[in-house]
């Protein structure tokens, strides 16, 4: 489906919900408009009061979700926290031929998934620089009950181990966001 060289131009980043994945792309968009496209990921969930249908995701129903995977639109899809998001095809593919890199936001079971897929891609885990660091975050987004968070925090430990089949992990101490925001675009080829 994607060929190799167009492979390397696809930059996966994931890593626990609450590090900072969102805040670290936008301030790399903002700084390179023109040389990056994020990927708009399809999802079930509400969204967040700060979110935007077609800028942060496509707010779908069950149906439209399902009507997309049985017409084969998306490459990964999974349920998380009891929602389904997924990667649409078209968003890798109508970006990818402009020769500028795409980044994808995923959670850590779908970027295994999009390592068989997409195997010659560039996999980036952001890591917080601890467990309760994330639990400030998630608490800070307001956005979260509290059993929500439990949930999440006891799913990092596992996600942590995950991290080390990715080629990067990138650590996003807290207050030093510019800090990660650099290390990522030089790994991704910005600077």
């Amino acid at each position: 489906m994607i060929d190799k060289n167009e492979q390397q131009n696809i930059i996966v980043i994931s890593g626990p919900s609450g590090v900072g994945k969102d805040t670290l792309m936008e301030t790399i968009e903002k700084k390179y408009p023109e040389k990056i496209h994020i990927v708009i990921t399809a999802t079930t969930r509400k969204p967040r009061s700060n979110e935007e249908n077609g800028v942060n995701h496509f707010f779908v129903d069950k149906d439209k979700f399902n009507q997309m995977i049985n017409n084969d639109e998306l490459i990964e899809w999974a349920k998380v926290y009891e929602n389904l998001y997924g990667v649409p095809k078209s968003e890798i593919t109508n970006n990818i031929s402009k020769n500028i890199k795409v980044l994808i936001r995923v959670d850590v079971q779908g970027a295994r998934r999009l390592k068989e897929i997409l195997k010659y891609s560039v996999f980036i885990f952001i890591s917080p620089e601890s467990k309760e660091d994330l639990n400030k975050r998630l608490i800070l987004r307001h956005e979260n009950s509290e059993s929500d968070i439990e949930k999440r925090l006891m799913e990092v430990e596992a996600e942590i181990v995950e991290s080390e089949w990715f080629d990067f992990i990138v650590i996003n101490y807290p207050g030093q966001a510019e800090k990660a925001v650099l290390e990522l675009s030089d790994i991704i080829g910005l600077n």
